[in-house]
């Protein structure tokens, strides 16, 4: 449909409008309300008397249905409530709606009939509500005659309302009891200023209307005296009569209801017409869906596909038949269950009041049991349907992935409903775990450890380098192989409901590498706050301690996290070098040589803070215990078995009894004071390397090796002296043992036992013995 109008407000229910059918734009009328519409039927004959050939359905009036913007012009077509059955529109006649060879129609009996009154096109107005037309043509060029039809426009008299011709711009008839005066506004040249014409009719009406000036009109469509249900009579001025409308004209109507027949009646929602002028269910409406509100005992409106257009008036006759029929309510079984959120969304924060709505397209709702699990252990139940329209509330106290089940039930059947909400607990901070030097095209473990943990449902968003596309997962651990030499960023963003955040790290990627861990002197633990900034500054405090001479690049120090502090020196091969491997490698171990040196003979040390100095050592490794598994000297072993058990067993009983005595302590301070130059505790992080530490010291034994430091300041050296003589002489002892059980094998034995006792770490070499089994 492109256009509509309605005739004036004094007839209901009759339209016009153009509707495009094959391509072509026509004009179609209906008197009532829409439910049936025809083609406009053509005059008889033109202006001249001619008789017009213009046969239905291939010929017809097409109209221009716009109506005017602009006050102060007609339009195309125009009515008015007072002239009832009277229209007057621009149109053509032929197949369809044109632009050329226009003309000016008019109708007296609501459209049934059509006269053309001009050739061309001509703005028409009422005057006296409707008792006269004024004409003006609808030209470009001035003009100085209007036309003036007292008998619905079947004659015009030519009147002239200036002396010289006039650009015409509009004009506007005075609104008011005597609507008898038009106001014509123009110009007399393209440069003149407006001028303003005002035209008095008053004279050409002879006098007030009486009762012998009007007649009586009856609606029809088409000879059919029923429109919307309704035998209308209208009063109105007989044509040709130049009398005014007297103050108290009425509009006398005379209306009696009419027997309801099917064009009375409409579809009904839901139902469509089809070719027998029947109304069926289409293809997308359920029938029975009209009774799902409805519950076991009341009653429900049962359409029949048809009802009565709004505002027809007919009484008796087919009403009956085509009326909705009350029906007592069907029992249902519960059919179309759905749940979701009162907001729609799938995502819910911990500690927030979530409420879910249960809905049911059919069912007995008074006699419907429900019952909602929210899937974390608690469910909810409900004698009927009715208490859960509004919503249920719910607060979920963890975060996770919950079904929340609905089920509905009664006598004639269930339905179940299941929703699963993501609750949330908002994340607050991401910590990228990444090695701080990788091979190349080996795959390395990445984590982001996102606080705090029990954080529900998360997305991980993974970039690397300089790629655009992240890789997506659900788990907060990835394998990745870089394939790219140099520092490679990685930026992971993690998403929680409403909130993203982010951390990025870099890695340095190399074909190869050397690694040693560094632990320090006791003294950094008590100034170490344990927090990211602190350990990078310190890492770089090392770098600098380093020996000079070395470049920047091919030096990275990490520090781990916790105590007691430790960290991870990292030589790296020359920028460039890997197509030269074998002698990059020899560069890198002569690096690897001159740090190590300079570690060994505790050259690597850095202030703190005044007062405060840090000495850097090489962790060592302790070496496996030598074991001699011949079977030619059984005496000798045993031998050495006993006195190495009783050398244990005196160990132990000094270190279990040390605190009672004093030059016992003694040498624990001395040799602490000693030994902590070559020893460190190291505390390795998942991304360090692994190096398996065997027999290190036990941290509660350094704890009591502290304790027992600060206690021997006031002790004497001439006691240190006898308790380290004392200690001396049981190791050598035991020394001379387990030399003795090997002098008597051969010297290819003896060369091969000391061969495989001896480890070459460094460039240190390193005797192990056995000092007790373990």
């Amino acid at each position: 449909w492109l256009d509509l109008s309605e005739f004036g407000s004094g007839i209901k229910g009759i339209f016009l409008a153009n509707r495009k059918v094959d391509d072509q734009i026509k004009t179609f009328i209906t008197y009532n309300k829409g439910r049936d519409w025809r083609l406009l039927q053509a005059p008889d004959t033109d202006l001249r008397g001619d008789p017009v050939l213009c046969q239905l359905p291939f010929c017809s009036l097409h109209l221009r249905l716009q109506l005017s913007e602009n006050p102060y012009t007609s339009g195309s077509i125009s009515s008015k409530e007072t002239a009832p059955g009277l229209l007057v529109a621009t149109g053509n006649i032929g197949s369809e709606l044109s632009y050329t060879d226009v003309g000016v129609f008019i109708s007296s009996d609501g459209g049934n009939s059509w006269r053309q009154i001009f050739e061309e096109e001509y703005n028409v107005w009422f005057l006296d509500w409707g008792g006269a037309l004024v004409a003006m043509k609808h030209t470009s060029v001035p003009i100085r005659h209007m036309w003036v039809s007292f008998d619905e426009g079947r004659s015009w008299t030519k009147y002239s309302f200036t002396s010289t011709p006039l650009f015409v711009d509009g004009s506007l008839v005075d609104p008011g009891i005597e609507t008898q005066i038009m106001t014509v506004f123009g110009h007399f040249s393209l440069r003149s200023e407006w001028q303003l014409v005002k035209v008095d009719y008053k004279s050409l009406f002879s006098h007030r209307c009486t009762k012998d000036d009007y007649q009586t009109w009856h609606l029809h469509n088409q000879g059919e005296p029923c429109v919307m249900g309704e035998r209308k009579i209208y009063k109105k001025r007989k044509p040709g009569a130049q009398c005014s409308l007297s103050r108290d004209y009425s509009q006398t109507v005379v209306s009696e209801p009419c027997v309801c027949g099917q064009g009375d009646f409409e579809c009904d929602y839901g139902y469509e017409r089809h070719s027998n002028n029947q109304c069926i269910p289409a293809f997308w409406f359920s029938p029975s869906s009209l009774s799902k509100d409805c519950n076991v005992g009341q009653n429900y409106w049962n359409s029949t596909g048809y009802r009565r257009i709004v505002s027809n008036n007919c009484t008796d006759g087919l009403r009956e038949k085509y009326m909705a029929k009350m029906e007592k309510c069907p029992g249902k079984a519960p059919r179309g269950l759905h749940i979701l959120t009162s907001d729609g969304k799938l995502v819910m924060e911990q500690g927030h009041n979530a409420t879910f709505i249960i809905l049911m397209e059919e069912g007995d709702v008074q006699r419907t049991n429900i019952q909602l699990d929210f899937g974390d252990g608690i469910a909810v139940s409900y004698a009927n349907f009715s208490p859960v329209e509004d919503g249920i509330r719910h607060v979920y106290k963890s975060a996770g992935i919950f079904q929340v089940t609905a089920y509905a039930e009664n006598s004639l059947g269930s339905d179940t409903a299941v929703l699963f909400l993501h609750v949330v607990c908002p994340v607050e901070h991401v910590h990228l775990s990444v090695p701080f030097v990788a091979i190349r095209n080996k795959d390395v473990n990445i984590t982001a450890v996102v606080w705090p943990s029990q954080a529900g449902t998360l997305t991980y968003f993974w970039w690397f380098g300089n790629s655009t596309k992240p890789l997506i997962t659900l788990e907060s651990s990835i394998s990745y192989m870089f394939t790219v030499e140099g520092m490679n960023t990685v930026t992971v963003q993690v998403a929680g409901g409403n909130t993203l955040i982010q951390d990025t790290k870099e890695v340095a990627v190399h074909e190869y590498f050397q690694s040693q861990l560094l632990s320090f002197s006791p003294n950094l633990d008590y100034h170490n706050p344990d927090i990211p900034e602190w350990r990078q500054d310190v890492g770089k405090v090392i770098k600098r301690a380093l020996v000079t001479g070395i470049p920047d690049e091919q030096i990275l120090v990490a520090v781990f996290p916790g105590l007691p502090t430790s960290a991870e020196l990292f030589i790296l091969p020359h920028k460039n070098t890997t197509e030269r491997r074998k002698s990059s490698e020899a560069d890198l171990e002569q690096v690897v040589e001159i740090l190590f040196n300079a570690l060994n003979q505790n050259l690597v040390q850095f202030e703190l803070k005044p007062g405060v100095e840090v000495v850097v050592y090489v962790t060592q490794l302790t070496l496996a215990p030598l074991v001699d598994s011949s079977s030619g000297h059984s005496s000798s072993a045993m031998l050495m078995l006993l006195s190495v058990v009783f050398v244990g067993l005196a160990v132990f009983l000094i270190y279990k009894f040390k605190r009672k005595i004093p030059w016992i302590n003694i040498y624990a301070q001395v040799q602490h004071d000693k030994e902590q130059e070559m020893i460190g505790s190291v505390s390795q992080s998942e991304n360090a390397p692994k190096i398996t530490l065997s027999e290190f010291t036990d941290p509660e034994e350094l704890m009591d090796k502290e304790l027992d430091t600060r206690v021997m300041g006031e002790r004497q050296p001439s006691v240190e002296f006898c308790s380290t003589v004392w200690v001396k002489i049981l190791v050598f002892w035991v020394l001379v043992e387990a030399v003795t059980v090997t002098l008597g094998e051969s010297p290819e034995a003896l060369g091969q036992g000391v061969n495989t006792s001896q480890q070459q770490d460094n460039g240190v070499s390193l005797t192990a013995f056995q000092l007790f089994p373990g």
